[in-house]
């Protein structure tokens, strides 16, 4: 599961690098299916990263990852 949330965001990565952000992973806990994120850059003062977390990359995730239930960012 993790080598296939890394490929996601690999793919997402360079949309939130043109926007002067970034996002790591932090941890995949397969058990409880939720992924643990942080978010760099403008991204972590963003005002709409809470939006950008939900409707961009825990969907984009969720897409090719089923078994993803949440994804959560984490300072």
């Amino acid at each position: 599961m993790k080598e296939e949330v890394e490929k996601v965001l690999k793919q997402i990565q360079p949309r939130l690098e043109g926007d002067g952000g970034g996002i790591e992973l932090v941890e995949v806990d397969e058990e409880q299916g939720i992924v643990k994120v942080r978010l760099l850059g403008a991204c972590a003062g963003c005002p709409m990263r809470q939006m950008t977390l939900k409707m961009g990359v825990e969907a984009a995730i969720q897409e090719a990852v089923p078994a993803v239930k949440e994804v959560i960012a984490v300072e």
